[in-house]
Order: C-alpha cells, then structure tokens, then sequence
C-alpha cells in the first residue's frame, strides 16, 4: 500500500480529497463532456418522477370518483390511462438504465485513463516507494467501487429525489393534514440516516485500503511464486495472506454490518408512518373530512414515499465506499511528478554522444548517498566499462545518463546540455538500453523486437535479429517470428529473451547504448556472437557498458571501477592491471595465475569492444 510518500507530497491534494463535496465535484467532472445525455437521463428521470405521482392519484380519483358511483366507463377509461402511466414509467426506466450505463462507463474509462497517464508519467523513483498491487488496486477495484455508484447508485438518488418532489407536492396538494402526519417521521429518518452513513464512510475507506494490502501481497507472491517454493516458504505465504484477507473480511463485515442496520431502520419507521396514515387518515374520513379514495392514495404513497428514501440512503452508505475509493484515485491521479521538463526545455538534436559527469551527487535516501562528487567525460564514439562491486553505484550511472532520475548535485550532460534542460522524449529517442533482466511484453517476437522502433518493416526485424544471432533460434520456434510470448516472456530462455532485448535496442539504432550486464544470462558461445555483433554496433556508438565479467571488457576505451560512489580508478585494461589497484586485484580473483600481460592463460582476449 502507498506509504509516506503520498502524504508527504500530497498533503494539500489529500486534505482537499477528504472534502466530500470536492470528491464528488471532482468524480462529476470526468461526466461533463456528456452533459447532453445526463440532460436526457434527467428528462427519462422527471418523467418516472410524474408517473410515480400519477398512479396513487388516479388510484384515489377511481375510487372517489367511478368505484364510489357505480360508474364503469369512467372507470375503465382511468385504468386504461393508468396503464399508460405505468407503461411511459417502464420505457423511461429502461432507457434512463441503459444511457446511465453508457455514461458510466465512458466516465470510468477517463479516470482509468488519468491514472494510466500518472503512473506512465512518474519516475522511477516513485515505483521504487510503492507496491505495484497496491497501484492495480487503486486502477480496479477503486474504480470499480466508483463504478458501482455511478452506474447504478445514481438513478436511484436521481429517480428518488424526483419522486419525493412530486409525491410531496401531490400530497400536499391532496390533503395538507395527512401530509404534515405522513413527515412526522421524516426528522427521524434522517437522523439514522446521517448517523449510519458517517460510520459507513469510515468503515469503507477502511475497507479499500486493505483490499489494497491484499491485492500488493498477491502480486507479489504470484510473481515469486518461483523463488517461494525453492526456499519452502509456501506456508510462511499463506498465513501472511490469510492476515491480510482477514484483515480485508474484518473491514468488509464492519462496513456491512452498518449499511445493514439501515434498511430495519427505514422499514420500522416506514411502518409507523403507515400506522399514522392509517388511523389518522381514518379519523379524517370517519368525520367527514376526507375522502376513502383520498386515504387511499395517501396510503400508496407512504408505501411509495419511503422506497426513495431507503435508497437515498442506502446510496449515500455506498457512496461511502466510492467517495473513499475516489479519495484514493485522485491522491494517486494527484500525486506530483518528481522528474518533469523544464518549462522552457527544448528537444535534443542528433546528438554526436559526448557524455559528461561534473561533481554529481545522487542518493536514493537523504541517510545514504549513492554517488558523491563523481566526474568523467566520454568523448563520441567511446566505450566505457563501468566495474566494481554490486551496489557500488554502476547502475546509478547509467540511470542518471537516461535520466531516469535526477542528480542532487552537479550535472549530467549529453553533447554540452545538461540533461535538465532537454526534453526527456528526445534524449531516450537516441538512447537504447538492454537491462541484466530484459522485460518482454505479451505479444508476438516480432512485436517485441519493434518495441524499439514502430515504423521498422519486417526485414529490419530479421535484420536485427540475425545480428545478435537470435533469428536461429526464432524460426525454428512454431509461428517464428509470430510466435506469441507469455508474461514477461515465459516460454523463452533467460537467455533468449536477452538476445531478443538485444535486437530491440539495435533495431533503435541509438546513439548512446547503455548494457547493464547484458550478457550475464548467457553461455558462453552466445556471448562471444554477441560480442562480435556489439562491435558492429557499437562503432561509432557512445557505449556503457556495465559487467562484472571483467574478461568481457579488456577492450573498452576507458574502465571506470567504482568504489563508494566514487570513482576509485580509471584507465585502459593494460593501465589498471599495470597500476595493481583495486582493478588488478579484481581480475585476478576472476583469473587465477595471470600472466604478465594481463590475459588469461596467456592469450589475447577479443571481447568485441576492440576497434
């Protein structure tokens, strides 16, 4: 679930959220491109409203006026029009249901897509702070909470509110002292009404946010559902979930067992207004002071009177759980990005792919810095390797060149520009970048492989993938290149899901490449292919290359070793080696008994990082 950051970054936005009239005013806005068809609902609900009235009238007028008279043509020329009534109620409610519907949903698909758009926009940073079930959450079972409201919860406060108007008006206008005695309940009705609504409304925020924790632990224990059962902490998994889905059952039985005690409420009160219509509507016919055909008809409207009310309240209880879940959406819609365009960035031009670092300091918390006063410069066309222990802050660099994040001190620039002064859209359109875990999308090979490039015909496609040597293996699989991929890829190797990332990024033909242990998950043959292809690639290419395989980069113009966000040491294979720091003594526990000149076993490697 969201932790601290979105109370920290959205205090303003979530104090407004907690306003309900805001939420509400907000969650209509996304309607107002359909004003026009809620003008049509309106209509379709003023005609249920008239005809709501209508049948206890005409009710009352055939008793008074035909039954009362023996007066059969009359009375059949009234029912005839209250069958009318009845069947003009039908046809509006059928259609008010179906264009509410349409409306709806339309609605909905703009907050999914104001949500879609926020978390597309945000940067790494913060899906680094927030759970991935917790956000699927907010983008279904949030909405589908709205949903409810909208699509069905609305007639009803539109058609009930409409039809008290014109029951009131109709009573009144019937007899004002049975009027007066049918709302001698109203102050009390609305009282539990308000009351119960208030612990509704806490018991529903409640339970949104823990189908939250819900939602988050089932991502997560899905998707490592792998590494659960190799270490055998199935076990240790279900009683976790069994907390959370408790937790979740708990809240949701608190919140039905206040919406619950709404409906006893509105019927006994219902019931006791019937009560008082009954006798003192009797005592009024007995004295002669009112009609059977007029007690009568206030007795259907008592019966009718309080059905509106009942679902005016039970809408308000279930705008309970959409106001809360609305809360939720826009904390989320609302949420500041962190890396954003300068107002006045302007586009990137072809870059040559000079890369500069000057002083930079980056930390993912303020208690530990990653990078601390680190400089270099890569001059066009250059391969650097980036070395040193895990966590030394290799990844960092490159991210802070793609500008996933940004610096907290010093600057970042490509050909001159710092990278805060540029759109982000034109520096990642010259950048590529293969990740030490490629991602592969559902879809087929071939549109995995354009990911990198949209436009690319199908030739470019093969082209590319005989370049890293992934087509063999491509057109020996059922539909080849058709061939549709599971989640992430699943039905491929590690490692020929590494050669087809490998094709994607050279199919966008960048300028700065950017290998994060690209290789790692490869044998050893393929790597040497891929190798001989890189240096295909990477001519003329700025390139980072990141490995712990320090065989892999003998060959790069400059190594960079970092150590404690700094960088401890830099220079060619032979320097370091010859220097016998930390990068020397590095290799060595890779390759025992190193000869003098610093190959393994005495022979030259060729890594494909060679000009």
């Amino acid at each position: 679930m969201f932790h601290g950051h979105l109370q920290a970054t959205a205090s303003t936005t979530e104090g407004k959220a907690r306003d309900s009239a805001a939420v509400a005013r907000r969650l209509f806005s996304y309607a107002r491109p359909f004003w026009h068809r809620m003008l049509v609902v309106l209509g379709l609900t003023l005609v249920i409203a008239a005809t709501s009235a209508a049948g206890p009238y005409l009710i009352g007028v055939a008793i008074d006026q035909y039954i009362a008279n023996g007066q059969i043509d009359g009375l059949s020329l009234l029912m005839v029009a209250l069958i009318g009534v009845y069947v003009a109620a039908l046809v509006a409610r059928v259609l008010q249901t179906y264009i509410m519907g349409w409306l709806s949903q339309m609605t909905l698909a703009r907050i999914r897509f104001s949500i879609f758009r926020s978390l597309q926009g945000q940067s790494l940073r913060f899906f680094d702070r927030n759970e991935v079930g917790d956000l699927m959450s907010r983008l279904v079972n949030d909405v589908e909470a709205i949903n409810v409201v909208l699509s069905q919860g609305l007639i009803q406060a539109l058609s009930g509110f409409f039809a008290l108007l014109g029951m009131v008006v109709a009573m009144l206008a019937l007899n004002f002292e049975l009027a007066l005695a049918s709302f001698i309940v109203l102050p009390a009705m609305f009282f539990a009404t308000s009351f119960l609504s208030g612990l509704a409304r806490r018991a529903f925020r409640r339970t949104r946010e823990t189908i939250g924790d819900v939602s988050a632990n089932l991502q997560e224990d899905i998707a490592g559902v792998k590494v659960a059962q190799a270490f055998n902490r199935t076990d240790v998994n279900r009683a976790r979930f069994a907390q959370r889905n408790a937790a979740n059952r708990d809240a949701n039985v608190g919140a039905t067992a206040v919406t619950s005690a709404l409906f006893p409420a509105m019927d006994v009160l219902s019931t006791i207004s019937i009560g008082i219509i009954a006798g003192f509507g009797g005592y009024l016919a007995i004295h002669g002071q009112a009609t059977v055909g007029v007690v009568v008809a206030f007795l259907a409207y008592v019966q009718q009177f309080y059905n509106p009310i009942q679902q005016l309240g039970l809408l308000y209880a279930q705008s309970q759980s959409a106001l809360a879940a609305a809360e939720r959406t826009f904390n989320l819609i609302d949420t500041p990005v962190d890396l954003n365009d300068a107002p006045d960035a302007v586009p990137l031009d072809q870059i040559e792919g000079q890369v500069e670092f000057k002083d930079v300091q980056f930390a993912y918390s303020p208690s530990h810095m990653v990078l601390d006063g680190v400089s270099f410069v890569v001059k066009p066309g250059q391969t650097i390797a980036l070395v040193g222990a895990t966590g030394t802050g290799k990844t960092t660099i490159a991210n802070l060149i793609a500008r996933f994040y940004d610096v907290a001190a010093g600057q970042v620039l490509v050909d001159g520009a710092d990278l805060r002064t540029v759109t982000v859209a034109s520096l990642r359109r010259q950048m590529g970048i293969v990740p030490q875990n490629s991602f592969l999308f559902a879809g087929t090979i071939a549109e995995n492989i354009r990911y990198g490039r949209l436009d690319a015909p199908d030739q470019e496609i093969e082209a590319a993938a005989k370049l890293v040597n992934a087509h063999g293996f491509i057109i020996a699989l059922p539909q080849g290149y058709s061939t549709v991929l599971g989640e992430k890829g699943g039905t491929l190797s590690q490692g020929q899901r590494q050669l087809i990332a490998f094709a994607r990024a050279i199919l966008a033909d960048p300028r700065i490449l950017i290998l994060d242990e690209a290789t790692s998950s490869v044998d050893t043959r393929t790597e040497a292919l891929i190798q001989q292809a890189l240096a295909v690639l990477l001519k003329g290419r700025t390139s980072f290359v990141i490995a712990h395989r320090l065989s892999t980069i003998r060959n790069a113009d400059h190594i960079l070793l970092i150590e404690d966000g700094q960088i401890a040491e830099q220079g060619t294979h032979r320097e370091l080696i010859a220097h016998g720091g930390l990068y020397a003594d590095l290799y060595r526990r890779q390759f025992r008994d190193l000869p003098s000149d610093g190959s393994p076993d005495g022979q030259t490697i060729d890594s494909g990082f060679g000009r």
